[in-house]
């Protein structure tokens, strides 16, 4: 085949960060890869770097039986965890201790980034980009981005219809607390009015004047598709304290309803505001996300198989070849306000609240 190495017998899977659509494809197309093609045994790390903790607990063999169905599953059979548990040098020894010659590390920057440390202690280490923000640097897209936009453009779509039944305007809050890729991509599939990105600070009066533009052409709703850290250009972040408080770090939440609140202020047309919140994570992941989560999985196993390391696998041009672990680790890939994408939704005569 020219990717089997002799001495790689035994690799690992874990699924750091949050979950996201077609990690369950990653992990059966490790498994098969390396059960068909590589020979090579693969077992699984639960509850990403925290299972290197739980002894032989969080640890589970991977076979062709238990990953049979998984290609359309959401979620991840490992389950997914936001917090590393130890240093570097702890995830290569336990490594070491569980006899695993490789290890497959699916995740968005945090892991990534937690992946090139751990490579730089000598550990084969290959990544798998994965994040519904579609924020990894390095490649074009990440798998589990399709479907959540999906989503958002399905929902976009049912609230149109009750927005422009009951003459309101209509706030959605997404995902996408430093990059915008999913609002700004949703609203184009939605067929939204306004899109609020971080990328572009908003100002409340410029909403104002579009909702009123829209009244004037006897358009009866206006739809705004907002990323949860979007900003107003004389304000911060807005976060969800109580969650805050609980979880000891910074959790955003509740972007949509203080705008609001702010443009209650400014017109008089009724104005709802929800938030799509975890909906967006979860379910059957899209036909692209599954082909895309399958390359990407094969590539990872053959690429620990030859012996290689300190890569993951980039989508790029529509190929998926490896690239450097520091093309992603430590960077965010943000929306381009010059880009073609922003161009095109600008050129539909989409709004993103800056006046423009």
């Amino acid at each position: 085949m020219g990717w089997y190495v002799t001495f790689v017998r035994k690799i690992g899977i874990l699924t750091g960060g949050g979950d996201a659509p077609g990690l369950n494809a990653v992990i059966r197309a490790v498994v098969l890869c390396a059960s068909n093609e590589l020979k090579i045994e693969v077992v699984g790390i639960r509850d990403g770097f925290g299972g290197f903790a739980e002894g032989d607990e969080g640890v589970m063999p991977l076979t062709r039986d238990n990953v049979r169905g998984l290609l359309w599953r959401g979620g991840s059979i490992l389950g997914c965890n936001n917090r590393y548990r130890g240093q570097p040098a702890y995830f290569a020894e336990r490594m070491k201790e569980l006899g695993l010659d490789g290890l497959v590390i699916v995740g968005g920057e945090g892991s990534l980034t937690v992946a090139a440390q751990v490579a730089a202690t000598g550990a084969r280490v290959v990544g798998v980009p994965k994040t519904i923000d579609n924020d990894v640097e390095g490649t074009d897209q990440t798998f589990g981005f399709d479907t959540a936009v999906s989503l958002v453009a399905e929902m976009c779509m049912r609230l149109i219809d009750t927005a422009e039944s009951h003459h309101r305007v209509m706030i959605v809050e997404v995902m996408g607390r430093n990059a915008g890729h999913i609002a700004l991509h949703g609203a184009l599939a939605g067929a939204a009015d306004i899109a609020l990105i971080p990328e572009i600070p908003y100002r409340p009066e410029h909403i104002a004047q579009v909702i009123a533009g829209r009244a004037a052409r006897h358009r009866t709703y206006t739809l705004v598709v907002m990323a949860e850290g979007a900003v107003r250009e004389d304000g911060a972040k807005v976060v969800d304290r109580h969650r805050t408080q609980l979880a000891g770090r910074e959790i955003l939440g509740g972007a949509g309803e203080a705008l609001a609140n702010d443009i209650r202020k400014l017109i008089d047309h009724e104005v709802r505001s929800l938030s799509l919140a975890h909906l967006q994570r979860g379910g059957n992941p899209t036909a692209f996300d599954r082909v895309l989560a399958s390359r990407m999985g094969v590539l990872a196993a053959r690429a620990l198989a030859s012996g290689q390391t300190n890569v993951f696998t980039a989508y790029r041009n529509s190929v998926v070849q490896l690239a450097p672990l520091s093309d992603a680790a430590g960077k965010v890939r943000r929306v381009d306000p010059g880009g073609r994408f922003l161009s095109a939704a600008r050129a539909l005569g989409m709004s993103f609240g800056d006046g423009r």
